[in-house]
């Protein structure tokens, strides 16, 4: 598929689902590392560690996201 994510080099891309209890998860892999950023919007929005993103903080590349 053209234009895909997984079209930039070292861009990997993983998904896995249960059918069972209907949920489901899926990583995006970097293996050299890709500098990231976030934007959160909402009154209660359920997020983890994004935070870490910030500009000011130490993290300056990400190896993976996971959704």
């Amino acid at each position: 598929m053209a234009g895909a994510i997984t079209d930039v080099a070292g861009i990997r891309v993983g998904h896995w689902t249960s059918p069972e209890a209907s949920t489901g998860c899926t990583v995006i892999l970097c293996e050299e590392g890709a500098v990231a950023g976030v934007d959160v919007r909402g009154s209660a929005p359920g997020t983890r560690e994004t935070d870490l993103l910030r500009p000011m903080n130490l993290v300056e590349k990400v190896h993976a996201v996971l959704l």
